[in-house]
This record gives C-alpha cells, sequence and structure tokens, in this order.
C-alpha cells in the first residue's frame, strides 16, 4: 500500500483471521453460481494491468447490451480477484443463463486482450481442455511442443491425455 500498488487491504493478524478470510474467499465461486452460471478465466497479466482486464472485459459487454438488469440481459457482472503475489487474476462473468452470444463477445476478445500485454491465458489451475485450442495466444508452437515432449518425458503412457495435434492457431 506505500507503494500505491493498491488503496485498501486486509492482512490477518492471526490464523483465526487468515481461516477466517481464506473461507470468505473460497465461498465467491460459491456465491457467484447463484444467479445462473458464470465464466472463469485464470489468467496472468502483469501487476499494473491487473484489474484493467476486468474494467475492459465489463466495458465489453456493456457496449454489446449483453450486461445489465434484468432478465433480458444474460450478463449480471464482471469481477475478479487474485493473487497480486503472481500477477493471478481469476476473471469471472456472472451470468443469468450461459450463452452463445456471450461466449462470442469473450472469445477470443480475453484471449487476444492478454496476448497484448504479453501475458498468460492459464494460470495457477493450467490449461485444461476448454483452453486448448488458445495456447496460441501466450504460448509459440515452439514451446508449445517443449511443454508436451515434457509432458511425455514424465507421463510416457499419457495418463493425462494430451492427444492431438498442436492448435493451427499457433503462430507466434
Amino acid at each position: 500500500m506505500s507503494e500505491g500498488i493498491i488503496s485498501d487491504g486486509v492482512l490477518a493478524q492471526d490464523e483465526t483471521q487468515a481461516r477466517s478470510l481464506w473461507s470468505w474467499r473460497e465461498g465467491i465461486p460459491e456465491c457467484l453460481s447463484h444467479w445462473g452460471g458464470v465464466y472463469k478465466y485464470d489468467v496472468s497479466i502483469p501487476l499494473p494491468e491487473l484489474y484493467q482486464l476486468v474494467d475492459d472485459t465489463r466495458a465489453r459487454l456493456l457496449s454489446t447490451g449483453l450486461l445489465g438488469e434484468g432478465e433480458s440481459f444474460p450478463v449480471v457482472e464482471v469481477l475478479g480477484y487474485g493473487h497480486m503475489g503472481d500477477s493471478n487474476l481469476h476473471l469471472n462473468v456472472v451470468t443469468r443463463r450461459f450463452d452463445k452470444k456471450v461466449e462470442r463477445a469473450l472469445e477470443p476478445f480475453v484471449y487476444e486482450w492478454i496476448q497484448g500485454r504479453n501475458g498468460s491465458i492459464s494460470a495457477e489451475h493450467g490449461l485444461g481442455i476448454a483452453k486448448k485450442a488458445f495456447i496460441g495466444y501466450s504460448h509459440s508452437q515452439k514451446m508449445v511442443k517443449m511443454m508436451k515432449d515434457i509432458k511425455i518425458l514424465y507421463d510416457p503412457v499419457r495418463r493425462a491425455i494430451l492427444k492431438g495435434p498442436i492448435p493451427p492457431l499457433l503462430t507466434n
């Protein structure tokens, strides 16, 4: 706070407070899903722009007419939380219902935004299946091949699935 990076915060004074803070943080996903659905992105971007992705995503969804009050708008709100220590942001787009229009407004927008800042489309929770086709937004084809080779080295019988060709999107 003394460096002006953050304007307010809470620091646990003891183990009981630390557990209480973690309990609140762990309850966020459950609370958000109360509305209907949540599009979630676990990304890493430069610290000075950590929350800017939230603001820019909200502006995009407002401009496309997808975010608003009332049942006619599929998106309720856009919010984020994360870890400053590793520039990790959990971007959450809270919806009344899942909607292909929302998906088209988010992807590839979110991935292009991250690419423009040399961030990563996958942070602490890994790439997963849903993001596999978008890995080229944050890693070169050479890097993906190296990751695949390391994966095969440590998992030669492929207990975790990494099959198929590297997605054609990779151009870095």
